[in-house]
């Protein structure tokens, strides 16, 4: 029972440290590109590789 409440108690801590934030000051990440999010940095050395080939 104590763990649930402890989680309870993070929870609730941390939506109020949330809440009382201003706008402002809550910054989002910016989004990865889909492409490294499913194949990682494959992508970027394939790219980087054609890049190469082609100059």
């Amino acid at each position: 029972m104590s763990s649930s409440q402890e989680y309870v108690r993070y929870l609730t801590e941390r939506i109020v440290k949330y809440m009382e934030t201003p706008k402002d000051q809550r910054v989002k990440k910016p989004k990865e590109p889909w492409t490294y999010r499913w194949f990682g940095i494959l992508p970027l050395a394939l790219r980087m590789m054609f890049r190469w080939k082609v100059k």
